[in-house]
Formats: C-alpha cells, structure tokens, sequence
C-alpha cells in the first residue's frame, strides 16, 4: 500500500487539525488545574480537541482524568497491544518569534508554531497514519493505543499517573525525537545546589523550566560602581554578548543579559545567560558564592562538577543550570543533568557534593529526582523493524540506530523506542531561520512530516499485523 500517496491526499485535512492543536496553549498551568485538568487549561484543552477528532474519525477513546487519552483501532477485548506515546503539553513561548507561536504558519515548504516539532505535529502525525489504516480497513492483529499525555515537559507526572490507572501497551514507539531508531536514551537527574552564604546579589530568577538552557537572565546588586560598569562593557565584549545596566531608584543596579535558549539535551547550542551573570558577579564583585555558582557551572560537559563522563553507547554527559534563584540570603540553583547508563543520581550526586565542599562557598547540593536511562538492545525484533521501515522509505541505509540525551515517554515503558520524525543529517532548504524543540521559530519541513506519517502507518503495519 502506498500510505506516502495516502498521506498527501490528507494533507489539506491534517494542516488544519495541527492548525487547531498548535493554536491551543497547552503549557502546564497551576492557576487553573483542578478535577480533570490537574495541568491546567490549555492541556485540559488540547487533549479535549484531540480526543473529539478521534471521535469524530470512528475511534474509541478514553479520557484517562485529564492526565492522558487515548484514541484506539482495533478489538477492544484483544489484549495483545500496539502503543504509540506522543504528548500534548508544550514549552513556554519564549521570545524572539518572527512567526506567530500559537498557529500553523506554513513558510518556503516549512510549517512553524510551538509544538510543530516538539510534540504536537509528531503525535498528530501518529495520529493520521493509524487513521489510513482504519480507514483502509486493514485488519490488524493487535490493538493499537496512541496514548496523548499532558505533562511530558514538566516531569511527566501524566504518565507516572497512566501508569497506574490505565492499561499498558506492551511494546511501541514514541514519535518524539529523531529518526531512524533511539534504543538508549540518558538517565535524568535534577540536583539543586543551595546556599545562604552572603552574597552580592540581592535579587535574581532567571529560567523558566530546567530542561532549557537560559535565554536572558536579569540580576539586581547594590548600586555599581563605575568601574563594575566599566568591567561589565568589557565582559560582555570579551565573551561575545549583549547586554545592558541600569541604575534604580533604591539605589541598586539591575544587570541584563542576553543568552541563547536550547534544549537541556543540547547545551553546547546554547548560551546560558544566568551563568554568564554570576560569572560576572563572581569578579567584578569578588563575590565568593556566585564565584563559584558560576565556576561550578559553566562547563557543560560537568568538568567543573566533577561527573564528567563519556558513555560508551550514550556519549558525553551535560548539565544545565535551568532555574536560578536567589532572594533573601537565600540562593538556589537547579541542575538538569542527562547521564549515560554506566552511572547514576546518587553517584553524581556525591561527585557534586565534593566538588561543591572544594569551593568553600557553603553550598549544599541535594537530589530532587532521578529517571534511570532507558536502553532496548538494538537487536531487538523491535528495533531491527523500525530501522526497516524507515530505510525502504527514506533509502538511507547508513544511518545507525541511536542513543540520545534527551528524554521520552519510552523511559517510563518496558520495551519502547524513539522513532522519529527528525531526520539525520537534514540539510535545511530554506533560508529562514528554523528553530528547534524549546526555541523561537520552532519548525520542521512540511514534507518530512508528511513522509511521517507514511513511515508510521507502515510501522503500525508491520508491528500490528
């Protein structure tokens, strides 16, 4: 069956289902959760669309109390399952947008808005290719369940709550990352480094989630010097950034500077402003405890912390300082480490711990939490037909399957793998700026996400029947 024909026929029907999804909000949101919406209104309201167009297309589905859905084809008695993990949440905003956030915009062949990448076009596409199978009513001999969460970018409490109300695909992938197959994924571990040693910096919060690097970081002192401002020119033009001071009326300084936003999973492509702030705090203040903030911090690969780490499937361990706080003698620093399989939270942890008594500075470092690496061996029956049908349909026949430092839904599931959609070694055909997962302008190529969804109705094919 040529479902790559089948999925440009839908096209002008699937653009405006992800129009709908991507024009919804759906970051977790305290102020408004409640019963049936424990992460707020705008999740509430893209899983709610999603479910209704499933209704609408003949599936059965299930609202599992707002925390999940799931939209079902197949014998609702068969117990032999298909799962398919995507999610509907999303990143803040952020700043910087040429295009508009909250909608599909479709530019030089590339569709753009918060979700397009990460993970609402993905899990739509997902979506689609289980409807060209129903609607070709090709018999199946497993029960396909596309399982939506509502919380992967803030812990993933959805899925732990999935878990352990509702029933369990038994193997699967999730449409959430790269192509042609993530069998490993790194261990996540959040570590908070605290003080109340005194310090310069009266006031600080910068970050909005740790799994992204800071973008823009404010930090307010006493009132500066002329030659703290003097200094701050010039760390700004040596280490190649902007920014900028100001003097208050409560005779403080508030400074300001401009990083670049990124993934946690990818550090190096970015440029964390908050870091680059107590680095200057550090000097031009001879400020003991951002000193050492900043020293601990700065190096991505964790060097500093001493966890430094190459992994022999997962690669190089990274760190993101991803929250910032400081106020009332109080100082708090949130840590997004992505770990490879031959360690672990607590081992980092005691590294850090030495590490951080080493500096003087009177910092604590505590473990918030900890998610064991995910690993499927790569020659799995699993594996191995997932890389066949992304090979008959791209014919790359180079591209090894991959580990990632990133984290999925396949870490909270026995037997589940990332496929998808982004292609390796992509070459961008335009000349726009196309932002990646967390950053402005998020986008990806609307014929690779067309080809998606070919690629996933062939999966579920070869999977489920």
């Amino acid at each position: 069956m040529d479902f790559r024909k089948l999925a440009e026929e839908q096209k002008p029907s699937f653009l405006k289902d992800l129009n709908t999804i991507i024009s919804i909000n759906s970051v977790r949101d305290e102020a408004t959760a409640g019963p049936g919406k424990p992460f707020g209104n705008g999740p509430k309201e893209a899983l709610d669309a999603m479910l209704s167009m499933g209704k609408r297309d003949g599936f059965d589905v299930k609202n599992i109390d707002g925390y999940a859905g799931v939209v079902e084809y197949g014998d609702p008695d068969n117990p032999d399952t298909l799962g398919i993990l995507g999610h509907l949440d999303i990143v803040p905003l952020g700043e910087g947008w040429t295009k508009q956030p909250l909608a599909l915009t479709v530019n030089d062949g590339y569709l753009f808005g918060r979700g397009v990448l990460d993970d609402k076009g993905p899990t739509m596409a997902a979506y689609y290719a289980l409807k060209l199978i129903r609607e070709a009513k090709i018999p199946l001999k497993k029960r396909v369940m596309l399982v939506m969460g509502c919380d992967e970018e803030s812990g993933m409490e959805c899925m732990n709550y999935y878990l352990s109300h509702a029933e369990i695909p038994k193997t699967g992938f999730v449409p959430d990352a790269d192509f042609p197959v993530i069998y490993g994924e790194k261990g996540g571990a959040h570590i908070i480094l605290e003080s109340e040693t005194p310090t310069a910096i009266r006031s600080m919060h910068a970050g909005i989630r740790p799994n992204i690097v800071i973008g823009k970081a404010d930090m307010t002192t006493d009132k500066a010097t002329e030659l703290q401002k003097e200094l701050f020119a010039f760390f700004l033009k040596a280490n190649s950034l902007e920014g900028s001071w100001k003097d208050n009326e409560d005779a403080t300084t508030t400074w300001h500077v401009e990083g670049t936003p990124s993934h946690a999973a990818w550090p190096y492509k970015g440029v964390n402003a908050a870091v680059q702030l107590l680095r200057f705090a550090g000097a031009a203040f001879n400020d003991k405890l951002a000193h050492a903030l900043g020293w601990l911090t700065s190096d991505w690969t964790g060097k500093n912390l001493g966890i430094q780490q190459d992994g022999l499937y997962m690669g190089m361990l990274t760190q993101n300082p991803g929250i910032v706080d400081i106020e009332n003698g109080k100082t708090s620093v949130l840590l997004d480490i992505r770990y490879p399989n031959e360690t672990n939270g607590q081992e980092l942890l005691e590294k850090i711990r030495k590490a951080a008594d080493g500096t003087e500075a009177g910092i604590h470092a505590v473990l918030k939490s900890d998610s064991r690496p995910l690993f499927v061996d790569p020659d799995s029956t699993l594996v191995k037909t997932l890389m066949d049908v992304y090979r008959s349909h791209t014919g790359d026949a180079y591209s090894p399957a991959i580990t990632i430092g990133g984290g999925t839904y396949a870490r909270k599931f026995e037997n589940f793998v990332s496929f998808g959609p982004e292609l390796p070694n992509d070459v961008k055909t335009t000349d726009q700026f196309v932002g990646g997962p967390h950053q402005r302008d998020e986008g990806i190529r609307e014929s690779d996400l067309i080809n998606a969804i070919a690629i996933y109705a062939d999966a579920i094919l070869r999977l489920a029947a």
